[in-house]
């Protein structure tokens, strides 16, 4: 077997070196982050912060999320780094007035409008790796955004998050949607890692229900958007069908997330052969209808962005976030099941990986390519973070049964 083969290959000593060296281009590309406030400039191209951009919250919480690991794994200058942007989530971006937190922040200081459950789950996940890494400060920010977020987004009686309020939260819009759900879980699965709290991979399990449902009813095609009431818009967005946050059809990217969140809830929180048989077979169909729908679905190389809800690809473009997430799923699907063809899938994401997405001049990955593989930024211009990136350079050689964090604290010690 030739080196470059097993380059791309799990659990060949290549494999690992690989992600080593992609994991610290990464850790290095990012240093340029932090405003002096601590909210995250958006990163350009070759890693210089576009200051022109809004500060936003999520990215800024991606940033101490991936510090916080980079700490855990002695990347040098992490610490100061994950200072930095606990400073702004502590501070510039936090609304003292109303509590929570800020969409962002212009470029300007204006406060970017409304409350968003996205944003705030990302806090809840940055604050819990921030704890891990024992960053000042940290401990105080898990406690408030776990309470802000019980107050203001979670609803007990339906099992499920609102989406977005108004900047002062006394006005909650209609819609409701799947994207913040699926990073609630995500988050709620980390804090009851870091807090031992079980309450929160209970309520990680009750989302994860009603999702798998709503899957099963389109076949495993996963609905995002929503009414008021938990009914499926299945239209929604047909006139923008790029939109970055609520694209319209099926997000095939999410359906290979979601199918690695449900395997991690499930090998954590089941305690029957039959219940963990029952989700993980819910998420090989998860994964399987998605990399059938998007793979390499139109003559080139890549996962699609979005389909149609036959599965027919609508927009082309690929992102990095998708294939990052192919390159999670298939990993962990392949420790679970054993079977062959998760590795032979993993194989062929991080050939592409390499061959493609990779960009070995500036540093970290393409945001987003054309149907025939140019990068483009129509809907993500730049390199705006690292975490997804970041985060597929460690979950394929982590415990599946625990979040990303806590998973490298434990390898680390």
């Amino acid at each position: 077997m030739g080196e470059t083969v097993r380059k791309y290959q799990i659990d060949t000593a290549e494999n690992k070196e690989f992600m080593k060296e992609l994991r610290e281009n990464l850790f290095s590309f990012g240093h340029g982050f932090p405003s002096p406030g601590g909210g995250s400039y958006y990163l350009g191209d070759d890693g210089t912060p576009w200051k022109e951009r809004n500060r936003e919250t999520w990215i800024t919480c991606r940033m101490a999320h991936v510090y916080s690991m980079g700490t855990m794994l002695g990347h040098v200058g992490s610490e100061a780094l994950v200072d930095a942007a606990l400073k702004g989530l502590n501070g510039e971006l936090k609304d003292a007035e109303h509590g929570g937190w800020y969409a962002g922040l212009t470029a300007e200081g204006a406060v970017v409008p409304n409350k968003q459950c996205y944003a705030h789950a990302f806090v809840i996940l940055a604050a819990s790796s921030a704890v891990l890494a024992n960053r000042p400060g940290a401990e105080g920010l898990l406690k408030e955004a776990l309470v802000i977020y019980d107050e203001k987004f979670w609803q007990e009686e339906e099992g499920l998050s609102v989406d977005t309020w108004d900047t002062s939260f006394q006005k909650l819009d209609t819609y409701r949607g799947l994207n913040a759900n699926m990073h609630t879980v995500e988050a709620f699965l980390a804090a009851a890692d870091v807090l031992g709290e079980e309450k929160y991979r209970v309520r990680a399990g009750r989302i994860i229900d009603r999702v798998l449902l709503w899957a099963k009813e389109n076949e495993w095609r996963i609905p995002e958007h929503f009414t008021e009431t938990w009914k499926p818009d299945l239209e929604c967005n047909k006139e923008v069908p790029d939109d970055p946050f609520k694209p319209y059809g099926a997000t095939p990217g999410h359906g290979i997330e979601w199918a690695r969140l449900i395997t991690q809830w499930t090998m954590a929180f089941c305690k029957t052969e039959e219940e963990k048989k029952k989700y993980v077979e819910a998420a090989e169909s998860l994964y399987g209808r998605a990399v059938s729908d998007a793979w390499n679905a139109d003559g080139a190389r890549g996962l699609v962005y979005t389909t149609d809800w036959e599965g027919t690809p609508v927009v082309h473009d690929r992102m990095h976030w998708t294939l990052a997430e192919a390159i999670n799923t298939s990993a962990v699907l392949y420790r679970v099941t054993g079977k062959d063809r998760y590795a032979k899938d993993y194989a062929e994401f991080m050939q592409y990986l390499d061959e493609i997405v990779a960009d070995h001049d500036n540093g970290s990955w393409y945001h987003q390519l054309d149907r025939n593989n140019r990068v483009i930024g129509t809907v993500w211009p730049g390199k705006s973070d690292l975490y997804h990136a970041v985060q597929a350079t460690l979950i394929p050689y982590l415990p599946v049964d625990v979040s990303v964090a806590p998973a490298v604290k434990k390898e680390n010690r």
